[in-house]
């Protein structure tokens, strides 16, 4: 692979990293009484509580919801950035990386 060909590719990597930047995944669990927001990079922005939705009697199902929540959303990053960076991978063997 030539010079030229290996910046065009580390552009293109760069540039799907930006992709996945600004992505963000949404997850909700127990009715939506738990939601989380994440970015193609695997990022959490933002976890909400509903408290309407929250028995305060059983904090562990909340703990339930919002660990089920985060690795579904984790998951589902993992997936969407596998995706994206399928093309590439051939390319990206051939610069070593």
């Amino acid at each position: 692979m030539s010079r030229f060909d290996q910046a065009k590719m580390l552009l293109k990597v760069k540039k799907l990293q930006k992709e996945l930047q600004k992505m963000v995944i949404n997850v909700e669990k127990g009715d939506g009484a738990v939601k989380v927001e994440i970015t193609g990079e695997q990022k959490i922005k933002k976890i909400h509580i509903d408290p309407e939705s929250i028995d305060l009697d059983d904090i562990g199902q909340l703990e339930r919801w919002v660990e089920d929540a985060v690795k579904e959303a984790i998951a589902e990053s993992q997936k969407v950035a596998a995706e994206k960076m399928q093309p590439m991978m051939g390319a990206l063997g051939d610069l070593g990386l």
